[in-house]
Formats: C-alpha cells, structure tokens, sequence
C-alpha cells in the first residue's frame, strides 16, 4: 500500500540539554538524519530507507508465494522459496519505483522530500509541504498508480514470449498481476491512498478549498477501511478473491482477517492524521514570530546571572540577551542552562557561560509566521531564537518551548 503524501510537521528546534564544553560549547546541532530502517540508497538527493516490518512482510510472501509455487512448479522442491523471496524482493522494486514517481514531481514542484519508506504494506513519500494548487496535487498523487500501471504493463511484454508453466513465466506474471493491484488499491478514492489525494484536489478545484477536499477524501477513506475490514475476508471465502470457498474457521480465515484489520486500521489512522493535520494548518498563520516572542533584556557577557536575572525581573523581561559594548546582540543566555545553576552560585556565574552563540540562521525577523516560521525554525535547530526587527533591532527571544505550547494548544482547538 502506498500512503505518499505529507508527512506532518516535525516538532520545530532540538530541545535542551547542556551541549558542554569545548569547541562545539553553544552550537545549535544539526538534527540527526530522519531514520526509519535500513538506508538503502539515496537516489535524487532523497534517503529511502527499509524499515524493520518490511522483512516481516518479505518473509510472509515468501512463505505464501512458496507454497503457491509448490503447486504450480513441483519439481522446485525447496527452491521455491529462493524464487519465492526473489519474488518478494522485485515486488517491492516495483513498490519503489511508485515512490520513485511522487518523490520525482514533488521535487519538480519544489516540495521537500523528507524520506522515502519500504514498510508493512506498502511504502511511503514523505513530502514535507502541500501542493499549491489542486492541479499540481492531482498529477502529484497520479504519477503513483500511473507508474505501477507502467510496470504492469512492462511485466506483460515479455510474458508473452516465455513459457507457461515455467520459473520466468510465473515471475513475470506475478509481478504484472501485483503491479496492477497496487495500481487500482492506490486508486481508491479515499486518503491517505493516492486516490484520496485526488479525490481531494477535485474537491479542492471544485471549492476553491483545500480544507473541503481534505474532509471529504479523509472520511472516504474512512469509509474505505471499515470496506476492506468487513469486505476483504468475505470475498476470499466466496472465493472472489481466490476461490477458496470453505475454508472458514481455518487458518487461512484467521490470516485473512488480520490482515485486513491491520490494512484497515492503517486506513483509517492514515485519513485522520490528514484530516488533524489539515485542520491545523488553518491554525499555522496564528503562529507568528512576533507574538510569541519574550521579552529580552541586554546584558555584558560578565554580567553575573543573578544581577542579569535582577534587571529581567525589574523590566518584566523572560529572555536575556549577550551584547558587545556597541549593543549588538552576541548571543542567547539558554533557560534550560539557568534552570540548571543553583541560587548559590547565581552572583559567581557570569552569563557567558550559560549563553549560545548566535548565528545567522538564528535571527529570525519579527514578522515571520506559519510554515515559513516553522521551516526557518527547522533549518537551524536551537532551543532558543533571536527575533529581530526589519532594521535590525532586537525585539526579544523566541523560545521553542513557546512554538511546541503554541502547537499543542493548536491541536486541542475544536475541530483539530
């Protein structure tokens, strides 16, 4: 199963912890890579990654595939499983070059591609941003199915040139069969599936409004994975998937329905998560640098923090800021780094000590808001940010504590 699409928002900054001492003492750090398995490779710039369920799954079409393969070659004898795995492995080939596709037109249109995933049912694009228009979206979650259609197509080819019967003929008529199904599964009209994102975009054209497009694809979707978890095991015991009429109560119905609660549930976690993370974008343009920004007060690097902390209390200030003897700002004093010195200590330490160097990528100007706040954000991980007016003043600290709060009481909002 395919879910591309977006990806969410990743929680903004790298939150605490004292970075130490020495040469790398105040650098923001770069966040880790994005993880997720086994890094396979990273064709156009983007990471695709195997994850650990993918070989619970290789290993379960092996078995399936192998015991199929015992009935239609004998003669394979136990080798039918190395066939069966070769199988597993070009299926999921076929399941990359389907992401392969989405991620090529994301990067296209100019949306980042966090990662690509080989997982459980299916694999899945991490685009970070939406499309901008309804068109681009359609063509975006097209590209999917039309490529599995592609290869489909590509497998029946030779299949007409090899023998029935043999090794190669049922390879390629395994890989042309799977292809097409998950052309036609991506092509159902509900999310998070390729066909809710186009179910969605036509709604959106329709509308004018992205959110519409989201809710009704989203409870289409829903609406699919209640389907597939009363559906799917009825029509393989009818025998409309298969044929195996009378076999209720055996394994093979204990198989069957799990795995269709299990492609459920993805389903429908999958069209809630676009549905929540939709209605929080409308939220996204009440998070503004400005107004979420503390108040700062200049100190000088030998400023004890007890007397820097005295001057904040005095001005109503949650924020202290390290300037030179021309008032430029130098660096950030962390919160995490005062909550750490004991009262004690407070009038011996000075707050240079305690304070993170800033820079570029951590000035961030006043009017920034939404997602171009939260990619800024993104693009230099700190704990806090030093907020500037258009002329260069200072205007405070922005803390990612203040961001995280900011999103959760987002979330909590009726409808998000």
């Amino acid at each position: 199963m395919d879910k591309s699409g977006d990806s969410g928002r990743p929680q903004p900054g790298a939150g605490g912890g004292d970075p130490g001492s020495g040469p790398d003492k105040g650098r923001p750090r770069r966040p880790e890579d994005p993880g997720g398995g086994l890094l396979m490779g990273r064709p156009f710039g983007v990471p695709v990654y195997v994850a650990p369920s993918w070989f619970v799954v290789a290993a379960l079409i092996t078995w399936v595939f192998g015991g199929q393969l015992d009935r239609v070659l004998p003669h394979l004898g136990a080798a039918r499983y190395l066939v069966a795995l070769f199988f597993a492995i070009a299926f999921y080939a076929s399941v990359l070059v389907h992401e392969l596709a989405h991620t090529v037109v994301a990067l296209r249109y100019k949306l980042p591609v966090r990662r690509i995933q080989l997982q459980f049912f299916g694999g899945v694009s991490e685009i970070e941003k939406e499309s901008e228009t309804p068109g681009r979206e359609f063509v975006l979650a097209f590209v999917g199915p039309l490529l599995s259609l592609v290869l489909g197509g590509l497998f029946f080819i030779p299949l007409q040139f090899v023998e029935a019967g043999t090794v190669p003929g049922v390879l390629l008529a395994g890989l042309m069969v799977s292809n097409l199904i998950v052309a036609a599964f991506n092509l159902l009209p509900g999310l998070p599936l390729d066909g809710g994102r186009m179910l969605r975009a036509v709604v959106w054209k329709i509308t004018g409004k992205p959110m519409s497009g989201t809710v009704a694809a989203a409870w289409v979707g829903r609406g699919l994975a209640v389907t597939v978890l009363v559906g799917l095991p009825l029509l393989t015991h009818t025998g409309a998937l298969g044929g195996r009429a009378g076999d209720i109560g055996g394994v093979e119905t204990v198989t069957d329905a799990l795995l269709a609660a299990i492609l459920a549930a993805i389903i429908w976690t999958g069209a809630g998560n676009s549905l929540r993370m939709a209605r929080l974008r409308e939220h996204l343009p009440d998070l503004r640098a400005r107004t979420l920004t503390r108040r700062a007060v200049p100190v000088e690097s030998a400023t004890p923090l007890s007397e820097a902390l005295r001057r904040a209390n005095e001005a109503g200030a949650r924020a202290l800021v390290v300037v030179d003897g021309q008032g430029n700002a130098k660096s950030v004093v962390r919160e995490a780094a005062i909550a750490g010195v004991p009262e004690h200590r407070r009038p011996w330490m000075a707050v240079s000590g305690l304070a993170q160097d800033i820079t570029e990528g951590m000035r961030v100007p006043a009017e920034l808001a939404g997602e171009a706040l939260l990619d800024r954000l993104k693009a230099t991980p700190a704990t806090e940010y030093l907020v500037v007016e258009e002329s260069g003043e200072i205007y405070g600290v922005l803390s990612t504590t203040d961001v995280e709060r900011a999103f959760v009481a987002a979330m909590a909002r009726p409808g998000a």
